[in-house]
């Protein structure tokens, strides 16, 4: 965003971009609290303070990058965390946070119950701070922190404060997590980024971008298979109708810097989303693919672990505890890419051809 274009011509940063507040009003999700995020640039997203600070539409220009399901954004049910009460209120959306515990299916053992996905994505955050930019000042930095606590008296009690940044001028979404624990007693810790990818930018002929050792997730895969080209989406698949899908646990690359990058890639649009986050926070990441008819999404989801759940975890000594007082930090960085010489280079570190 050139500084001499509307130097003496503006009044008002909201005239480039920054975060404006609300409250929706209707239906599922009345009464849930909102900030509208414009970057100045295209992007602009939503951030649902009422449901972990996770972000749910998100538009590069005219187009939509995340899928929403069909009940959209409703107003939190803290304590639905049970079976698969998640589904009933997940909007889909640009990022949907699992955990802080558990990050898998519902599941029932000698530690407890516990729900699919965990109970974070369902808990009303406090904010603590709204830093608007400044661009008469030369201040283009902006931000909204908040604490969401996942807790309960005499047991776990952990902490996610996330600051979500961004920079008036630049189209890109930063998201730093610190988790921590709270409590007196040790805790354990999973935590998911479930990155929903939707039409258009999700569309026949798109290109999962992602490198790493793989297997798939379930018996007998019919994408997931060596040879088969599940790095371009397809159409809409009858099999995928209610709750058909498949997902790969990809043991992510990283660079020479520790960083991985995945993302999605459509030539007709000529845009890209990449997605980078730090090899050491987030080992993990979880390609799932559900190509309904209506429900066509396609999810990018770094994580600690594959979404396998508190109990496998355990069982394979990779589960996190948390001491009392410990805290774990993560960073995702979502950019969109609409240069050509971007694109390309983009492509070219994951070698593949525009």
């Amino acid at each position: 965003m050139a500084h001499h274009t509307w130097t003496h011509k503006i009044s008002t940063y909201t005239q480039l971009g920054g975060i404006e507040t609300a409250v929706l009003d209707n239906g599922l999700s009345r009464g849930a609290r909102i900030a509208w995020i414009n970057t100045g640039t295209g992007l602009r997203y939503k951030i649902v303070i009422d449901r972990a600070m996770d972000i749910a539409d998100a538009f590069y220009n005219q187009h939509s990058l995340a899928w929403l399901s069909h009940s959209g954004i409703s107003a939190p049910q803290p304590f639905s965390n049970k079976g698969a009460d998640w589904l009933k209120t997940f909007g889909g959306g640009l990022v949907t946070t699992c955990g802080l515990t558990h990050a898998g299916g519902p599941e029932s053992d000698e530690y407890g119950e516990r729900g699919l996905h965990g109970a974070i994505s369902n808990i009303p955050a406090a904010i603590e701070s709204v830093i608007q930019p400044d661009p008469i000042a030369g201040k283009m930095e902006m931000s909204i922190t908040g604490i969401i606590k996942e807790s309960q008296a005499l047991g776990t009690q952990l902490e996610l404060r996330r600051t979500i940044s961004g920079k008036l001028g630049e189209a890109f979404i930063h998201i730093h997590d610190e988790v921590s624990n709270r409590g007196n007693t040790t805790a354990p810790h999973m935590l998911l980024y479930h990155c929903n990818l939707g039409w258009p930018l999700a569309d026949e002929g798109s290109r999962l971008i992602w490198n790493g050792q793989w297997k798939a997730r379930d018996a007998g895969p019919k994408i997931f298979t060596q040879g088969n080209d599940f790095r371009t989406c397809m159409a809409p698949l009858e099999e995928h109708s209610g709750g058909g899908e498949e997902a790969a646990f990809i043991d992510v690359a990283a660079d020479s810097d520790g960083q991985a990058v995945c993302g999605l890639y459509n030539a007709q649009l000529g845009i890209a989303v990449s997605i980078r986050f730090s090899k050491a926070q987030l080992p993990w990441l979880t390609n799932w693919q559900h190509w309904g008819k209506g429900e066509y999404v396609t999810g990018l989801e770094p994580g600690t672990h594959p979404p396998i759940g508190q109990a496998k975890a355990r069982m394979q000594d990779t589960l996190i505890y948390l001491a009392p007082g410990e805290t774990r930090q993560y960073d995702l960085r979502f950019e969109v890419l609409h240069q050509e010489k971007h694109i390309g280079d983009f492509l070219k570190t994951h070698n593949i051809a525009d």
